[in-house]
């Protein structure tokens, strides 16, 4: 089915959208008053039943967008019950990562707190066990990851059979090839008569196409240019090479000031390794990357959110979704392999109409990649020449001219072959044991035979004992383990 694009008018604040009053009693708690653009399109349109697909930049608040027309439409059947059966699955989020679907959790459940909704949240990375006896005790407002969704499904932790709603966070990356399969598991057990939402900062043609299949008449709202980056974020690109990278980065953090900064890279192993050299550097910084368990990757993301490390090395599983309020860097270490992922990651600056800056490091490898980002985005990066400080080597010698010869005490260079090893010349020890066998050789009682002081007597009656000598003997020997056998 094609998409359709409508033009609604842009409420003020949030009491025009004819919310619950326990829904805007939340909305004032949380600090929101004026809706963002995003926001007033968005919410009209879903509590209207259709279908929605919706762009907008990254922290421009998609989440409530989706979350607060569901919880009105769920309003009516809530219960206070305590019985399982009054508190079925009814909206449903899938996210691709798991630290986005604790952070949609927790926007669901603060702007369900005083209703009597129940929220939950199930992702992988923890024991299942932990999260069996929430689903079994019911619940209306569920996000999962969709891997973590067909576990707890095939144990019968959950059914799915009353979803109305189904949300598709992150959908570009919910659709991708690598979540398809899963994804389309979970579809299959759901009700056809649904509403679907798909929300994401960036859809490719392939993706819309693909994304329409699982929609009727869905409503396309872009409140941007396409796959566009925030005004409010300042970009720029360093020239650095291989071996400047990491000087370079330590450069830009010291001189000018970087009180927080989130610090991309492509792989793990880079993170972790990224991450040991800007502790040894003197700066405090952790890593979070997919290999961590989930306990050690929500603490990290908690002391980074809370301030206490003002550093974090990540991978992109912290590219997307993630609100941290004021952020004001992200650094670009390894330019990502989709550009796509660029406008995610620096989407974490510059959010809810703050300025930001982006930096990015870009080395001669990388010249594909900076167009493709260029290219998308409609936006070149502000080249920046970065000048680092010259590093003087200590040396203990003193510079001397060539063809001077070298002084005997000096280490010898790596093509020479070592002086001969000189043996010590002979100490004290050594010298009175050579003397006292000399004096033993001298001494009349060592220097002669043994003799026996008396010779033995023999007489007639005293047998002739034969020497000790070995005889041979032509029967063969039996073998050692013969010997120890027992007999039957």
């Amino acid at each position: 089915m094609t998409a359709t694009t409508v033009t609604t008018a842009t409420p003020t604040h949030f009491s025009e959208f004819d919310l619950d009053a326990r829904l805007l009693r939340a909305i004032e708690e949380s600090g929101y008053t004026t809706p963002t653009p995003i926001q007033a399109q968005a919410i009209p349109v879903v509590l209207t039943g259709q279908d929605v697909m919706g762009s907008a930049q990254t922290g421009t608040g998609k989440t409530a967008g989706f979350t607060l027309p569901i919880l009105q439409k769920l309003l009516p059947l809530a219960s206070t019950s305590t019985s399982p059966a009054r508190h079925p699955v009814r909206a449903l989020v899938l996210c691709p990562t798991r630290e986005l679907a604790v952070q949609v959790a927790e926007n669901a459940d603060k702007y369900s707190k005083h209703t009597p909704i129940r929220t939950a949240v199930v992702f992988g990375g923890m024991d299942i066990k932990s999260q069996s006896p929430s689903l079994r005790a019911g619940v209306e407002f569920l996000v999962a990851t969709p891997g973590r969704l067909l576990d707890h499904l095939e144990q019968g932790n959950v059914s799915l059979a009353q979803v109305n709603y189904l949300v598709l966070d992150e959908a570009d990356r919910m659709l991708d090839m690598g979540f398809l399969p899963d994804l389309q598991r979970i579809l299959n057990l759901l009700p056809k008569s649904r509403q679907t939402l798909l929300f994401s900062a960036t859809f490719s043609p392939e993706i819309r196409k693909l994304a329409q299949s699982y929609q009727k008449n869905p409503v396309t709202i872009e409140t941007a240019q396409r796959n566009a980056t925030s005004n409010n974020v300042t970009q720029t690109a360093h020239k650095v090479t291989e071996e400047t990278k990491r000087a370079a980065l330590v450069h830009i953090i010291k001189t000018e000031g970087i009180e927080q900064a989130m610090i991309f890279v492509n792989k793990k192993l880079e993170a972790r390794s990224l991450a040991r050299f800007l502790e040894q550097s003197g700066l405090n910084v952790r890593a979070i990357h997919g290999d961590q368990t989930q306990t050690e990757r929500l603490a990290t993301l908690d002391d980074f959110k809370k301030g206490l490390v003002p550093l974090l090395v990540a991978t992109d599983i912290a590219a997307r979704g993630l609100d941290i309020s004021d952020m004001p860097c992200v650094v670009n270490y390894d330019l990502p392999f989709s550009a796509e992922d660029y406008v995610h990651r620096i989407g974490r600056t510059g959010r809810a109409g703050a300025t930001g800056r982006a930096i990015a490091f870009v080395t001669d490898r990388d010249s594909k990649l900076l167009d493709a980002i260029v290219k998308l985005t409609q936006k070149p990066l502000e080249a920046v020449t970065l000048t680092l400080p010259t590093i003087e080597r200590r040396t203990n010698r003193e510079h001397k001219p060539e063809g001077a010869p070298r002084d005997r005490t000096e280490r010898p260079r790596s093509n020479e072959r070592p002086a001969p090893h000189r043996a010590n010349p002979i100490n004290d020890f050594e010298l009175e044991r050579l003397r006292s066998k000399t004096r033993l050789s001298n001494d009349p009682f060592f220097s002669k035979p043994y003799e026996p002081a008396i010779a033995p007597a023999t007489t007639a009656n005293t047998p002739t004992v034969a020497p000790l000598n070995r005889v041979e003997s032509n029967t063969p020997r039996k073998p050692t383990a013969a010997l120890f056998a027992k007999k039957k």
